[in-house]
């Protein structure tokens, strides 16, 4: 059985305006992970997602692959996992 961990991400580059929480909805959806994404006023996007290693890089390459998409720089931190989350929203 896969761990299941729990990561925040601030995501930076063409990250606003380019479909980037639309398609991190869709992918975590369809994997089965949890969380949320939101916009920054800075321009970034972050981002709180619970699912396997795996999931999580699935959603990440997923979201990358977007037409407009460029990510130039990632934040991540390893964060406590949030029992009987259900669902992942756009905030």
């Amino acid at each position: 059985m896969n761990k299941i961990i729990r990561k925040w991400i601030r995501f930076y580059g063409q990250v606003q305006g380019v479909g980037f929480r639309y398609r991190a909805k869709i992918a975590a959806s369809s994997l089965g992970v949890t969380g949320w994404v939101h916009n920054e006023y800075d321009g970034s996007v972050s981002m709180e997602i619970q699912g396997t290693e795996a999931q999580i890089d699935e959603v990440i390459l997923s979201v990358e692959r977007g037409t407009y998409v460029r990510i130039t720089n990632m934040d991540v931190k390893t964060i406590p996992v949030i029992d009987n989350e259900r669902g992942f929203r756009t905030r």
